[in-house]
Parts: structure tokens; sequence; C-alpha cells
């Protein structure tokens, strides 16, 4: 089978190569899915550069989540059949075939598109998540930057039906009518000039609780200085490349708290029960429209190391896909 393989760490689009690799054969608890669509994320870029949490042993095949059709199942699956369609993260999913658990996989309903199956785990589970992670009442205001993400699009629309009011910071004037396009309300870009007392009109003046970052950087500081008193900040990823940058003084007379969130390290300390309803949610929410999973380009696993690069470039508006 054809797989995106990377021998040694570095810039994607330079180390990923498309090499012949054995079909893979299920483990118990395990199914092997023939995949339809696979999902570029960030972290996927980062893991192939050596700059994640995590580093896999190498030569490894890259990617972690995508859609495609049951093809094999280990011992012991007796709730998903050959020909089912699914979504499921794994490792290696850029490749004609890939391992999955079988717990993990989600049945995929007939609404739902290769295209959004192939992103419907990773983002907007880090988006429910963030959301119970920062603990606020319906009623309360809550700011985020790089909202015109994917983990940022999702986590507005979970935050709407829950009442929680969201405040969405982009960089781009033109991301603006992007995420307003997709019905979410309270978009500011911090490139106009008074861009914070655009946010102190929109909250009216009450408290917001809890700011999301995604930027690092600067960017850090500039949500930290728009918290309440004793107001949280949840830093979940680092788009600038750079240090978080924070004002002591926004640090110690606002009593805030500052937090790191990564869901690998969230996702195994939630119940069986508690992530299942989580899953339904996000299904339910997708095969409705009620969420939208957005894509800009779609690439031939033939042309990974173009779809690596794509997918870095600044301004995209929604996930850059492979199929086979």
């Amino acid at each position: 089978m054809r797989s995106a393989i990377y021998s040694r760490f570095g810039k994607p689009p330079e180390v990923l190569v498309l090499e012949e690799k054995a079909l893979p054969e299920p483990a118990a608890g395990e199914v092997r899915i023939r995949m339809t669509m696979a999902a570029i994320h960030n972290h996927d870029l980062l893991t192939v550069s050596g700059q994640y949490g995590v580093k896999p042993d190498l030569p490894a095949v890259a990617g972690t989540e995508a859609a495609g059709i049951v093809d094999a199942v280990g011992e012991g699956v007796t709730h998903l059949k050959v020909g089912q369609r699914v979504a499921a993260s794994g490792k290696g999913t850029w490749a004609e075939f890939y391992l999955a658990q079988a717990a993990a996989a989600v049945p995929l309903p007939d609404s739902i598109s290769d295209e959004a199956g192939a992103q419907l785990i990773s983002m907007p589970l880090s988006a429910l998540t963030l959301l119970d992670f920062i603990c606020v009442e319906k009623g309360s205001w809550i700011v985020q930057n790089a909202a015109n993400g994917a983990v940022g699009k999702a986590l507005a629309m979970f935050a709407k039906p829950r009442g929680i009011n969201v405040v969405n910071l982009v960089r781009r004037n033109e991301a603006v009518n992007e995420l307003t396009d997709l019905g979410i309300e309270n978009v500011v870009s911090t490139s106009e000039q008074g861009w914070q007392e655009r946010v102190q009109a929109l909250t009216a003046g009450k408290p917001i609780q809890a700011a999301i970052d995604g930027v690092g950087g600067t960017a850090s500081g500039e949500l930290l200085s728009l918290l309440g008193e004793n107001g949280l900040l949840v830093s979940f990823g680092l788009m600038s490349g750079q240090p978080m940058q924070l004002s002591a003084s926004d640090v110690v007379f606002k009593q805030a708290v500052i937090k790191g969130f990564w869901l690998a390290k969230i996702a195994p300390t939630l119940t069986p029960e508690k992530m299942r309803s989580l899953i339904g949610e996000i299904v339910q929410a997708v095969a409705a429209g009620h969420v939208s999973l957005t894509v800009s380009e779609v690439f031939g696993l033939d042309d990974v190391a173009r779809a690596a690069a794509a997918a870095a470039e600044p301004g995209r508006k929604g996930k850059v896909l492979i199929r086979p």
C-alpha cells in the first residue's frame, strides 16, 4: 500500500515521501480502514517536524485522523462490520490503509460526507472539551484568538446553544466575513485600531471569565489584558512560534490563573460515558448542519508534500485534506 513516510524530522514538504508498505493486520480490538479522506492538522505538521509533545519512532507514516471503510476487523470486534463507513483517529492515516482502535471508530451516517468525516473528531472534540475545561456558566463571556482555525470555529458553534458568549478574535479583516458567513457572531479583527474597545462594547462591560489562546507571543498578553478578575487564560497552541508574553501586573492584580490544555492528556481522564456523550453531540451537530467543518483544498496522496505545504500557509478557509 502507498504511504506518506518520513525517515527524519524536518519541514514536512521536504521530508515526506511516498513509499510502498506492507498491508497492516489488525490486532485484537483493532480495525483496518481503507482511507477515503484524511485531514492535515497542525499537530501532524508539528509531529513531522519534530516539534510536537510526542515523537514517533522513525521511519513513521504521517497522519492521525481520517475517514474510510472498515476493511478488516481484529479479534473481539463485533460492533463494526467490514464495509462500514467510519471516522477514526489512528497512527499513520496518510496511507491507503491504516489501523485504529475499534472502540474509538465512529460510524458515519450518510448525512456526513467523507470531507467532514475526515476531520470529525480531533478538532471538534478539542473544542467541546475546552468548553468543559474552562467551566463557565450560561450567559458568561469568554474570548478566543485564532477563532478562524478549526478548533476556534467549532468552539464558537458549540458554545452558542450552551448560551456561552464568545468574542472571536482574528488577525485578518477578511476572516471576519469568513466567520460571519458561518453564522459565528462577535468577530473582531485585531488588525483594526481600537479593537480592544470593540471587545468592551460587545461585552457591554461585563467581565470576561476565560480566554483561550492558540497563538502565543504577544497575543497571549493581549488576551490576559481582556480578562476580568480571577479570570482563566488557557494555552492550547503556539501558532506564532513565540513564547507567551504576559504582563506580571495583569497576572498579579487580576489574580489570573494560567493553564495549559492538551487533548492527549485530557481525553484519557474522561469516562467512557462522557466520551460517548461528546462524540454523539459532535455527530448530531455536524449531521444536522449546526456545525460546519470547512475544507480549503483536497490533494491526492501522491501529492502529499504539496498538501503539507498548503496546510502550513496562513489564511486558509478550512482544512487541507488528502485522498488516496
